[in-house]
């Protein structure tokens, strides 16, 4: 069992805990009293926010928990998606479980993303819920206003699997419904299996020689060295003409605070690159 020492805990009401990351990103940006879930560490590494309080239990690995630091950790409602269902009887054993799923085959996670934000804030009774989706649409509405002004390139979200391959987010993915919602392009057209398809050979990107790269961490240590050696990457449209951008690591299956975050530091990437 480890608690881990980040930052002051300062919610109430009910104790809950999840093994799902986009739950967790929900209940720590709605400031639930959260204690307990899972990957801590690597959540707070891809995910970088909402941050995760001190005293919070790390239950270990998504699909296999540790359920007896669960038990130990005493949530009164443990919140669970389709991505865990084979951990609920287990679960239910330790105290009552609800089901909000945000990544469906062929579904709008940012849709599901609402409707479970919604009803996450009623059951626990935090009308900070219904804040944070007002907050996202304000923000993204201004986000529109200021991108208008680009250069109507379409953008390419992608995530490097080494400097050969890399997967693509789709519109289905949350990255493509952020773009979507800011009036963006998305460059990638095909196909996606559960929002992303990978591997995609680096050759691809030839297809696409007008849009922004977008690269989202995390990334291979060695990729990014390696793509920067590379006679075929350099020589592509975009990178050769200064196209692409690096943002900081966002949850690729996070929630409405992952496309929040999204949506800032592509917008801020984008603007700076624009006015040069």
């Amino acid at each position: 069992m480890l608690a881990l020492p980040c930052a002051a805990r300062a919610a109430a009401g009910p104790t809950v805990a999840t093994l799902d990351w986009a739950l967790l990103e929900t209940l720590l940006a709605m400031n639930a009293n959260v204690v307990a879930g899972a990957e801590l560490r690597q959540f707070i590494d891809v995910a970088v926010e909402p941050t995760v309080p001190a005293g919070v239990t790390d239950l270990g690995l998504r699909g296999i928990p540790n359920f007896e630091a669960l038990y130990h950790a005493r949530p009164d409602l443990i919140f669970n998606s389709n991505f865990y269902l084979a951990n609920e009887a287990r679960l239910s054993r330790i105290a009552p479980v609800e089901t909000h799923s945000i990544y469906l085959p062929g579904e709008s996670p940012f849709a599901h993303s609402i409707q479970a934000t919604r009803a996450i804030g009623e059951r626990l009774d935090l009308p900070s819920g219904v804040k944070m989706i007002e907050r996202l649409e304000s923000q993204l509405g201004s986000q529109t206003r200021i991108l208008a002004g680009g250069d109507g390139r379409p953008v390419l979200p992608i995530n490097l699997g080494d400097a050969r391959h890399y997967r693509v987010f789709g519109s289905d993915s949350m990255f493509g419904e952020v773009l979507a919602r800011l009036g963006l392009t998305n460059a990638w057209t095909g196909a996606t299996a559960y929002t992303a398809m990978a591997p995609m050979g680096i050759e691809t990107l030839a297809t696409m020689p007008d849009a922004w790269i977008i690269l989202i961490p995390p990334h291979p240590a060695d990729a990014l060295d390696a793509l920067g050696r590379s006679a075929f990457w350099n020589a592509l449209p975009p990178v050769r003409d200064g196209r692409v951008l690096t943002l900081g690591a966002v949850n690729p299956y996070g929630a409405l605070p992952a496309a929040g975050r999204f949506a800032n530091l592509l917008t801020e990437g984008l603007a700076r690159a624009w006015n040069g």
